[in-house]
């Protein structure tokens, strides 16, 4: 990434403002982040990645969301294309990191937060419905079902249970070899239909603890909305359910958990019927990352072996199998 990109960035969002430091966050896989301090503006937050259509997705879902809901997300300050690279400015949000701070809540907290993400969930499924799954552009860049009242359309679309299966069995397929014995059951599962599967709703592809930041007990802002999907809002209240209820604590203390995370939903939106393949298919895309890796539960985070274990129970149980707690 050229610095003429910064250049231009701030240059269109904080003109004549003279940075004091520029802090890169030095995460994430397809974008390069910064935290840039002024003598006399407020700070922002410099996102940059050398595919556009990606950072202007992001920006332009950003935005909606702040018109059509009350999830606390960052607005866009501006966004545009230099050098061929992406960025978007918004402002600097203060907060905690959820993903470090969760586990040091109490059980009230704990469960307050749990309600809130079930209900950012619920709201988000309420404004955003699509005529069928696929992974969301801007509309400008979508090569079809585009709604002109509609910033995102979905590309190449398919249907709901089209979806899942691809969806499932690619996740499925990379699960590494300690996963074998179930694999096939796996497999099986994502293929099963689905009665009054509900039209596609806004997958928001990563909502969890470690993507929202928090302050006195409340989430300040939900962050990276990138790569977002319209998808049967069964897999992705499955997937949230998963990061926010089963990630952090052990089975013991996941039921008061799962009844605020669901509570929060019921608030703003009608539950969509819980099907086992949405389940399975939610829960095995959280199982590894997207260079292959298996994912590290808990926080701290486990090592390797205990994620795998762990892992392994919650396929079990999307499984509806017996004996899958700890």
């Amino acid at each position: 990434m050229s610095d003429a990109v910064l250049d231009r960035a701030l240059a269109e969002t904080r003109p004549g403002a003279t940075p004091a430091s520029v802090e890169s966050l030095g995460r994430g896989n397809r974008k390069r982040t910064e935290i840039v301090r002024f003598e006399t503006a407020p700070p922002v937050v410099v996102q940059r990645a050398v595919n556009p259509t990606r950072i202007r997705t992001e920006a332009a879902l950003l935005r909606a969301l702040g018109e059509r809901t009350d999830v606390p997300v960052p607005r866009p300050i501006g966004d545009g294309v230099a050098d061929g690279t992406g960025w978007l400015v918004t402002p600097l949000v203060e907060g905690r990191d959820l993903h470090e701070a969760f586990v040091e809540l109490g059980a009230r907290g704990k469960r307050d937060i749990a309600r809130a993400f079930g209900r950012y969930l619920g709201a988000v499924h309420e404004a955003f419905r699509f005529p069928a799954c696929g992974r969301l552009a801007v509309a400008a860049d979508a090569d079809s079902v585009a709604d002109p009242n509609e910033p995102l359309a979905v590309r190449e679309p398919t249907d709901a249970a089209t979806w899942v299966r691809r969806f499932g069995e690619r996740h499925v397929a990379r699960l590494p070899p300690e996963f074998d014995e179930l694999r096939g059951r796996l497999a099986e599962a994502v293929r099963e239909p689905v009665a009054r599967a509900r039209d596609p709703r806004l997958f928001p592809w990563d909502l969890r603890p470690g993507n929202a930041l928090v302050a006195d007990g409340a989430v300040t802002a939900v962050l990276d909305w990138e790569a977002p999907l319209a998808a049967p809002p069964g897999v992705s209240v499955a997937k949230a359910e998963h990061l926010v209820v089963d990630w952090y604590v052990p089975a013991s203390e996941t039921e008061p958990l799962r009844r605020a995370f669901r509570t929060g939903y019921e608030s703003v939106a009608t539950p969509p019927p819980d099907a086992r393949a949405h389940r399975v298919a939610a829960v095995a895309s959280a199982a590894v990352d997207g260079n292959g890796r298996v994912t590290n539960p808990r926080y701290p985070p486990v090592g390797r072996e205990a994620a795998v274990e762990f892992h392994e129970r919650a396929l079990r149980r999307a499984l509806g199998e017996a004996g899958a707690e700890e």
